[in-house]
């Protein structure tokens, strides 16, 4: 019986990946096109998550810095979030990383599972007073944060409820924009 659930979670979530395939391609594209338009104009990838996708956070600065699936210059990234104290985590504590280290060059990009983080929220208005790009990855469809967002901003959604199935596909996105920036650094 259990054996029989696990192989359904893996064909639950190969379905909702393929689902997911055509609808997210061209915002996937958009941030791609945004992020190596930052990185190749001396700017930086500025990452924040809260909660479950603070881990994301840190892996796609380590996948910047480091390399995707093929070695490549360095690619400046930060995840933010992770120097300041317990006490620290009231809901400004993102936006004063991001106003003290982000400039008009960087991009923002905000990872939530249900988009309604006071923290990130805070931290998209200090990157727009910083004249930043923002690139958001939100779950659900009323996001609290798709709303902070400028029209040269851009917004993932991936149609779910489910947090499980939405950082499974947040970090599928992932993957795709290292690739994408990979390929249009050092071609195919």
């Amino acid at each position: 019986m259990l054996s029989q659930r696990i192989q359904q979670q893996f064909i639950d979530s190969a379905d909702f990946k393929y689902q997911c395939a055509q609808t997210l391609a061209m915002p996937i594209e958009s941030a791609v096109h945004a992020i190596f338009a930052s990185v190749t104009n001396g700017g930086k990838l500025l990452v924040a998550g809260a909660g479950a996708t603070q881990p994301l956070a840190q892996y796609l600065s380590h996948l910047f810095l480091g390399r995707f699936e093929r070695a490549r210059p360095e690619l400046a990234a930060v995840a933010l979030g992770l120097t300041l104290s317990a006490s620290d985590f009231e809901s400004q504590s993102l936006a004063r990383e991001v106003r003290a280290l982000g400039v008009s060059e960087d991009l923002l990009l905000v990872l939530s599972v249900k988009g309604g983080e006071a923290s990130l929220s805070a931290a998209i208005d200090a990157a727009h007073e910083r004249d930043m790009t923002v690139v958001a990855m939100v779950g659900g469809t009323d996001g609290e944060l798709l709303q902070a967002l400028h029209d040269t901003d851009v917004a993932i959604t991936v149609p779910s409820d489910a947090m499980g199935r939405i950082t499974e596909i947040q970090q599928m996105i992932l993957h795709c924009i290292c690739d994408g920036v990979d390929v249009q650094l050092l071609g195919e």
